[in-house]
C-alpha cells in the first residue's frame, strides 16, 4: 500500500480506469461476436453488424484501449470476411 497522498490518488484512479477499459474492451468483442455469428448464419443485415462492430472497434482506439494498427487489422479482417 502506497504511503504518499499522490500515490494513493493515482491506485484510486488507475482502479477507476481499468473499469472503464473494461467496458470498453467488452463491448468491441460483443460487438465482433455478434458480427462473426451473423456471417456464419448468413444475417441479411450484415453490412449494418459490420457498422457496428467497426464503430466500438474505432471507439475502443479512440479511448485508447486499442492501438492503432490493431484497430485497423481487426476491421480490416472483418471486411475481407463481409467480402466472401
Amino acid at each position: 500500500m502506497p504511503n504518499i497522498k499522490s500515490a494513493k490518488k493515482r491506485v484510486k484512479s488507475n482502479a477507476s480506469k481499468a473499469v472503464d477499459n473494461k467496458i470498453v474492451k467488452k463491448q468491441y468483442k460483443d460487438a465482433i461476436k455478434v458480427f462473426e455469428a451473423g456471417v456464419e448464419n448468413g444475417d441479411k443485415n450484415l453490412n449494418e453488424l459490420y457498422n457496428q462492430a467497426s464503430s466500438a472497434v474505432d471507439k475502443a482506439w479512440s479511448k485508447g484501449v486499442l492501438k492503432k494498427n490493431t484497430a485497423s487489422r481487426k476491421i480490416s479482417k472483418m471486411a475481407k470476411k463481409i467480402s466472401k
